[in-house]
């Protein structure tokens, strides 16, 4: 890094976005780890304040910053004129084209044991370009395949694989749709073709639906296309403990500031009531740790909420009465007496 000081920008978003997005941010501070931030507003409640759900204005302070913190937004299940997602949005215009979901066996009753998977999913493009239409009483989406966008992804799930047990499982449904996952399936294979001490299989996405149900613990890192990766990493997160546990990483170029998140959404139905699991956002800011190459501050972060998980205090989706609040101060106390 050089002399500036770290520039991390902060967008909460909805819902409980204002409650577990401070708490990773004091974590993050806990660790000694300096920065600055910069808050920045998008989701739907800036939708409704200002007529678009990601202002210019955040676009611009995202492209400045060094990393960004984004809590969760709430979304319409209908069309709504002139709304469209802040975060796919925000994604496209910082090009992070690759999502990184990690999911890893906790200890509590809901984690299945002896799981250690990233999910890297294709964060830019398939069904996510967002390109519908009506001919009458039918719907129609185009799903966009590209060499480029397929190659780069998976050579960062290639890079993935190296650092970690040297195997990579390619997910595609080619048997079905020929010409766009059949081009994905091509240029994953050739690329996977070049790390010759990599283990490569592949498998329907069916098929791998119902192995990582079955056999979780066999896979390490997995590669897909944009929808096929979210599905199956919030399947992957329900085996390890649910969606306030479950980090994600959003990943560019060099150039591009990289993007942390929960994966969890605004959960409305208990936003403001200051339970909100704040795990997973406090997770996310550990994958910001070893990104910006600070793993002792990430492991530190890690353990304690190893600690948290292990020990309690527990919000309620864990199975306990604790407040947002409570579960961070026990981590803050906890990573401030390891840096004593």
């Amino acid at each position: 890094m050089n002399d500036m000081p770290f520039q991390l920008v902060v967008i909460e978003g909805d819902g409980i976005g204002h409650e577990v997005i401070p708490a990773a941010t004091q974590v993050l501070a806990a660790t000694g780890f300096a920065f600055e931030t910069t808050h920045a507003q998008a989701g739907w409640d800036c939708f409704e304040r200002c007529g678009t759900a990601l202002p210019e204005e955040t676009v611009a302070l995202a492209r400045r910053g060094d990393a960004i913190l984004f809590g969760a937004v709430s979304s319409p299940s209908h069309r709504v004129e002139g709304y469209s997602s802040p975060i796919v949005r925000l994604r496209r215009e910082l090009d992070l084209y690759a999502n990184l979901r990690p999911s890893q066996s906790w200890p509590v009753e809901t984690s299945r044991p002896g799981i250690d998977l990233l999910i890297v999913r294709e964060n830019s493009e398939g069904l996510y370009v967002k390109r519908e239409r009506r001919e009458g009483d039918t719907a129609i989406a185009e799903r966009v395949i590209t060499r480029q966008g397929s190659e780069r992804i998976v050579r960062v799930a290639c890079e993935w694989a190296m650092r970690r047990k040297k195997h990579l499982t390619v997910v595609h449904k080619a048997n079905v749709l020929p010409e766009t996952c059949g081009l994905f399936r091509q240029r994953a294979l050739a690329v996977a073709a070049t790390y010759p001490d990599l283990t490569v299989d592949e498998m329907l996405v069916d098929a791998m639906a119902m192995r990582l149900v079955t056999h979780p613990e066999r896979f390490d890192v997995v590669v897909s296309t944009n929808l096929f990766g979210d599905i199956l990493s919030d399947e992957a997160a329900g085996l390890v403990g649910g969606l306030g546990l479950a980090p994600s990483a959003n990943i560019g170029s060099m150039r591009s500031p990289a993007l942390f998140e929960p994966v969890h959404g605004s959960a409305p139905d208990i936003a403001g009531q200051g339970i909100a699991n704040p795990i997973a956002a406090i997770l996310a800011a550990a994958m910001l740790l070893d990104h910006w190459s600070q793993p002792e501050h990430a492991h530190r972060v890690r353990q304690a909420v190893r600690h948290v998980i292990q020990n309690g205090p527990h919000t309620p989706d864990l199975g306990g009465a604790a407040t947002t609040d409570q579960v961070t101060q026990v981590m803050i106390e906890r990573i401030t007496n390891d840096n004593r």
